[in-house]
């Protein structure tokens, strides 16, 4: 996965609470064995005025002019600014998926859901808590300024604003670990590969009939 350590990216406001995870990727997509393709059908419902089925090319659909990530001056943003209980209902883990393959690095928000917020961090996405007032004033300063960007650094645990004032916030030493080296939980297991390897050379050695058995 994508190791995070310093971004600067335009902020997104997504100005609704409780945005489940049906809101985010819509069942419909589940349908694929695959992990990527998702970033399309992000929001897909509010994003497009008809419905989207898997595999429709997005160029075919009709755009919602009032979702804001169809906005002109949210083109490209990746950090997406959210209410209370983000990514709340099911735990499905194609919902950073489609956070993350849209373009989304970072996320603001006062709570999330918490198994929502765990796959986060096992997927790249660095979701970060505030206090509700600061993602208040967060949000008037989105919406007042165009091009509003802000720098979220991991190592130093702040999002620097445009005028150069931070916010700090706190991240689980592991999480920040795995995510500053890019560590999912496959990365963590092969930081150990030569240790397997060998492991499994000797047990070979004790026991040659497993490299014969029957997988039948």
């Amino acid at each position: 996965m994508q190791a995070f350590t310093v971004h600067k990216g335009l902020v997104a406001p997504m100005d609704r609470e409780n945005v489940d995870t049906d809101a985010i990727i819509p069942k419909q997509f589940l349908k694929s064995i695959q992990r990527s393709g998702f970033g399309p059908n992000l929001f897909d419902e509010w994003r497009y005025l008809d419905k989207g089925e898997p595999g429709q090319d997005p160029s075919s659909r009709k755009p919602n002019p009032d979702f804001v990530l169809n906005q002109p001056r949210y083109a490209g943003a990746s950090v997406l600014l959210a209410r209370k209980n983000f990514g709340c209902g099911s735990s499905r883990e194609h919902a950073p998926w489609a956070l993350d393959q849209f373009g989304f690095r970072a996320l603001i928000a006062p709570s999330y859901a918490d198994i929502f917020f765990n796959n986060c961090f096992k997927n790249g996405l660095l979701p970060i808590q505030l206090p509700e007032a600061q993602v208040a004033q967060l949000f008037d300063e989105v919406k007042g300024f165009v091009g509003y960007a802000l720098t979220v650094d991991l190592p130093r645990q702040v999002i620097v604003k445009p005028d150069g004032s931070e916010l700090p916030f706190e991240v689980e030493r592991f999480r920040k670990y795995c995510l500053l080296n890019g560590f999912d939980d496959i990365g963590l297991t092969l930081r150990h590969a030569d240790k397997i390897r060998a492991f499994e050379a000797e047990r070979l050695a004790k026991m040659p009939w497993l490299a014969h058995r029957n997988l039948a």
